[in-house]
């Protein structure tokens, strides 16, 4: 009783606040239901602009990180070895009972690009190896993912050419090279790494994988110099994952075949759709890029093969989760963020670009498979076009000032909200701040499709550094988080509990 009265006294204050605008006593409510809302004690106001020195985070690497009441935070690891570059990272062998960390490296060729790292112990061990000046291996790793036939797979952002990979048994897997490049790319043990090239190349960071095997990618790319920015794919296997116990050969795998789509939004007309330039909302077509003579054979450079197919392009798309709710519903519909570049404001040059999140729907998992198609001609150009589903792409938050560029995101399992990692120029503006940690309620019943509401959990406490990969546990009890660039020079990873 005592919390009831604590809590309604708590909004019945945000809602008298006699100097608040209706918008700012919303965002006082959120913060006084912070229990409620998103399981946590408190909320933090303000970002950090705390600078540690590196001496402080190699004596205590927890303190890189200010949290809310309630929150606390572990070191997972802080090993001279991990990457400094830790980027997206997975939980092995599953979300429930994890004993090791999954973590691409997002360097160079010459640097270490996955590595495993053990949750109870924090060491790190090196799954796809460095390689050389002369001859580099994978390079700059961003997204990684379990897959549901049991092996990982891990991309790379370098471009239009950046390549993915499927590892077999990754904890028995170690220091494998990979060597060449586009089609002719090998690896030193292709029994445990074998590069996938029917899935395309692109820059990538957002994967999005459905039980089936149904994989959605994003391209991170800017838009301009004949590049409509980042666009969406999505790969239909030939031998869709019907279940089972996990794979035992790479040859099984479903990515080894199957067909390649991109999303054009707008379906205006059937015959001659409103799409492109002003039309990156609502709902529009999977359109086949493979098969064409005009995007060339596997590897398809999706990126290029974007530009000829007219597809939509977005301001630098990068990581993607699936609402857990609605796939638990048989319903497919994940949400990313587009980063955006928020350029500081000197005078009239600055961007104010502060990026957004966006959610896409594809109709029910077992459609999105299907690969019926019909043909669409668009200017003397036949394409096919998927008739199965109508993906419908919408903004669930739009970036500001304090909350830019969005980078990273994590859905919780138990309360179906997002926690979103902030890669915003924050710490070059002249009053500097470091980049924050967000949790955003998911659109509720409400007339919009946007976020009800989001309150800053987390801010980092080095002005070097951002924080990404973030990721929970199935419990939604453990939040696990990179802290990436930060001074020491190695990677930082840590573990914050405390959600009720």
């Amino acid at each position: 009783m005592k919390r009831i009265m604590f809590v309604a006294a708590a909004v019945a204050t945000a809602l008298s606040a006699g100097a608040a605008d209706f918008g700012q006593k919303v965002e006082a409510l959120a913060k006084s239901q912070a229990f409620t809302l998103f399981g946590v004690a408190g909320t933090l106001g303000a970002s950090s602009s705390l600078q540690r020195t590196a001496a402080e985070l190699e004596a205590n690497p927890a303190s890189a990180l200010t949290v809310a009441p309630g929150l606390t935070v572990r070191v997972v690891s802080a090993a001279a070895n991990l990457a400094p570059n830790a980027d997206q990272m997975v939980l092995w062998p599953d979300d429930t009972n994890p004993t090791h960390l999954i973590v691409c490296n997002e360097q160079g060729g010459t640097e270490v690009a996955v590595q495993r790292v053990n949750l109870a112990t924090g060491v790190a061990e090196n799954i796809l190896a460095a390689g050389t000046a002369a001859a580099p291996g994978m390079s700059t790793c961003d997204p990684v993912r379990k897959t549901p036939w049991g092996t990982i797979i891990v991309g790379e952002e370098t471009g239009g050419g950046g390549r993915l990979f499927e590892i077999l048994d990754p904890l028995a897997t170690t220091n494998v090279t990979v060597t060449g490049s586009g089609a002719a790319t090998t690896t030193s043990d292709p029994a445990h790494v074998q590069f996938l090239p029917n899935v395309g190349t692109l820059s990538w960071e957002g994967l999005a994988l459905l039980p089936n095997g149904v994989l959605y990618m994003t391209d991170e790319s800017r838009p301009g110099a004949g590049v409509m920015g980042g666009a969406v794919f999505k790969f239909i296997p030939t031998n869709l994952w019907t279940g089972g116990a996990p794979i035992t050969n790479l040859a099984a795998s479903p990515f080894s075949a199957g067909r390649l789509f991109g999303l054009r939004v707008g379906r205006n007309s059937t015959s001659s759709p409103d799409f492109g330039q002003a039309n990156e909302y609502g709902r529009g077509y999977w359109v086949e890029v493979t098969g064409r003579a005009d995007v060339g054979a596997a590897p398809i450079n999706l990126r290029t093969a974007g530009v000829t197919l007219k597809l939509t392009g977005y301001y630098r798309p990068e990581d993607a989760e699936f609402d857990l709710k609605e796939l638990n519903a048989g319903n497919v519909r994940f949400c990313g963020t587009n980063t955006g570049q928020d350029v500081p404001d000197t005078g009239a040059t600055g961007d104010n670009h502060w990026g957004e999140v966006y959610c896409l729907r594809d109709g029910t998992v077992a459609n999105a498979a299907v690969t019926t198609t019909s043909t669409q001609t668009i200017g003397g150009v036949a394409y096919s076009v998927l008739t199965s589903t109508a993906p419908e792409y919408q903004t669930l938050v739009l970036g500001n000032r304090d909350f830019a560029m969005m980078d990273n995101l994590a859905y919780h399992p138990k309360r179906g909200y997002f926690v979103m990692n902030e890669d915003g120029e924050g710490p070059t503006y002249a009053a500097k701040r470091n980049n924050d940690i967000w949790a955003c309620l998911d659109d509720g019943e409400d007339a919009d499709k946007t976020s009800d509401a989001c309150v800053k959990l987390m801010s980092l406490n080095d002005l070097t550094a951002e924080s990404t990969g973030g990721l929970f546990d199935a419990t939604g009890t453990r939040y696990f988080v990179s802290i990436q660039h930060n001074l020491t020079g190695h990677g930082i990873i840590l573990e914050v509990n405390g959600w009720l």
